[in-house]
């Protein structure tokens, strides 16, 4: 998910929906902005890994908000989950990314989008909140297949 820009009616369906499904980790790509739209991802059932956009001005809040089911910190975020290589920024990656990434996910468009590049899969979830592109979207990624579907809300 990204750019959620504190919709919580929107951010209770993508946690409704990542629950129901069953995610292993959420990711947001930037751009919750404040700590009470933060804490609504307390109530998914799995870790958040995320990075802070342009418009997250309040950093120390959500860095608090986030200590107790995840993380928050600048872009770009490296990590592994389930055999994968992933590479988190706010901002589209303006080249190919170096080293063995498997996933980028980013956000700031508000424009869906799924791209591959030989093994390299590249998610932009859209937006959140709905308020740009009018329509509310998240991602979900199947880790095993690598198939990506965007999900209006």
């Amino acid at each position: 998910m990204s750019d959620s820009h504190d919709y919580l009616p929107a951010i209770r369906q993508a946690v409704n929906l990542f629950n129901r499904v069953g995610c292993s980790l959420v990711i947001h790509a930037g751009d919750v902005v404040a700590p009470f739209a933060a804490l609504e991802l307390k109530n998914l059932r799995c870790p958040v890994k995320a990075v802070f956009g342009n418009c997250d001005g309040e950093k120390d809040g959500l860095l608090r908000a986030f200590q107790d089911f995840g993380q928050i910190t600048p872009a770009p975020l490296l990590f592994s989950h389930e055999n994968l290589r992933f590479l988190i920024s706010h901002y589209p990656p303006e080249t190919q990314p170096a080293g063995d990434i498997d996933i980028v996910v980013f956000g700031h468009t508000h424009r869906a989008q799924v791209n591959r590049d030989g093994n390299l899969v590249v998610i932009n979830p859209g937006e959140t909140c709905g308020w740009v592109k009018g329509v509310s979207t998240v991602a979900l990624l199947d880790p095993a297949t690598l198939v990506v579907d965007i999900v209006p809300l």
